[in-house]
């Protein structure tokens, strides 16, 4: 007798891929990124514990947290090779561990130690062999209502930072630092082994279903050679970042900087991320109707106007109104680069291009934090660095509206 998993299990329709397993395999991936994107939470709650134990400057178990992020980036590229050829449960359940080992690493040594497990255990090996694939992996499972299902999915890192900060601090203040990355690294482990090999099996094949007209390997896109497409999406994903990571990384210091308490600051990036978990099922809808390009342009112009709405309004209540709209309109970016790509690139491509994708966007995320602090420092106020924002969010609408209108001319054309 052969046992087969849920998402196994989930009967074809004569007319679309989608079945109750598919949305089975999208809630559990949910909860997974939800879980493996809390593990680099804990240097950021601890952070001042840890320098002082450290014997270090803050600027290490920051330089921790930036190398687990940029190591998922970096890592996706290979992962997704990986888990065309092995599985995608078995690359889960690999970036599990190492994710545990990791933060067992940090945990136990020194500088060193905590520099390598979150740089190279929780992010290039760990959580890049959950990122990407689960995104290429998710997407195959869906073709009616892909937007949806990738925004929410998508949400379980917000979810992460919702969930876990309160929890660390509890753990930390109660057990230390170490011990409380001990401890969810077993937690970890526990919660997306059996997740990963019970839900996630083979994705349905989409020839002759849902996805009739999926475009054809080697094809003309958009009129023009594939890679000049995916060249100018991975330049629009790191130009659209490069502005979403300025108020994301810098909000609670602008606010102090025009008086407003630090307290309240945090309030307002929490009402930034709140909206922006909220929006990602409407804009899922809108990506289902109007497509993947179309919807990162309705995002970016959205970005843009609260860019210039930080620029413009110096009072709190003004400011919380500006972060709202900036959450609302941000939250739809990422997601939609990976339905435009599954929209316009075969289907077997998904497992390059879309990490390929990440990897840039995560690099603009990197970037745009660090370029608003040397302008800061150069400048010495937040308007020069939100403007230059507002310059580079206006040249990402700018290459976006090229491929939009490429692609109303193509489908014109035929």
């Amino acid at each position: 007798m052969t046992v087969t998993s849920a998402a196994e299990r989930g009967a074809l329709r004569p007319d679309t891929i989608e079945t109750r397993a598919s949305w089975v395999v999208a809630l559990t991936a949910l909860g997974i990124y939800a879980v493996s994107f809390g593990a680099p939470g804990i240097t950021v709650v601890a952070l001042k514990q840890i320098a002082a134990d450290l014997g270090s400057t803050r600027s290490v178990p920051s330089l921790a947290f930036s190398l687990a992020w940029f190591g998922a980036a970096v890592g996706g590229v290979g992962m997704g090779w990986l888990a065309e050829r092995i599985g995608i449960r078995w690359v889960v359940v690999g970036g599990a561990f190492s994710i545990a080992a990791g933060l067992a690493l940090a945990s136990l040594g020194g500088q060193t130690a905590l520099l390598i497990g979150h740089g190279v255990f929780i992010g290039l090996l760990g959580n890049a062999g959950i990122n990407a694939p689960l995104y290429v992996y998710v997407s195959r499972w869906f073709d009616r209502r892909r937007g949806s299902a990738v925004a929410l999915i998508s949400s379980g890192m917000y979810l992460a930072g919702v969930i876990w900060p309160t929890l660390f601090e509890r753990g930390i203040a109660t057990l230390g630092w170490r011990q409380t990355m001990l401890i969810y690294s077993v937690f970890e482990v526990a919660a997306i082994l059996p997740a990963a090999l019970i839900v996630f099996g083979p994705a349905p094949e989409v020839s002759g279903v849902g996805d009739a007209a999926e475009p054809r390997p080697g094809a003309r896109v958009l009129g023009w050679p594939p890679r000049v497409v995916q060249a100018l999406l991975c330049l629009a994903g790191f130009l659209c970042c490069i502005p979403m990571a300025m108020p994301q990384g810098h909000l609670v210091a602008f606010c102090s900087d025009l008086g407003i308490s630090a307290s309240h600051g945090a309030a307002m990036l929490s009402v930034l991320l709140a909206c922006a978990v909220v929006s990602r099922q409407f804009w899922g809808f809108v990506a289902d109707r109007y497509g993947g390009l179309s919807t990162i342009l309705a995002g970016s112009v959205c970005q843009i106007v609260a860019m210039i709405g930080f620029l413009l309004t110096q009072d709190e209540a003004g400011l919380f109104a500006v972060a709202a709209v900036f959450g609302l309109g941000f939250s739809c970016i990422i997601p939609a680069y990976v339905v435009a790509i599954r929209d316009v690139f075969p289907s077997a491509e998904a497992s390059w291009r879309v990490p390929t994708l990440l990897l840039f966007s995560g690099s603009g995320m990197a970037g745009g934090g660090w370029l608003a602090g040397v302008i800061y420092d150069y400048a010495g106020f937040y308007g020069a660095a939100f403007a230059a924002g507002v310059g580079v969010n206006l040249v990402h609408i700018l290459v976006i509206s090229t491929l939009v209108l490429r692609r109303r001319w193509t489908w014109w054309r035929d």
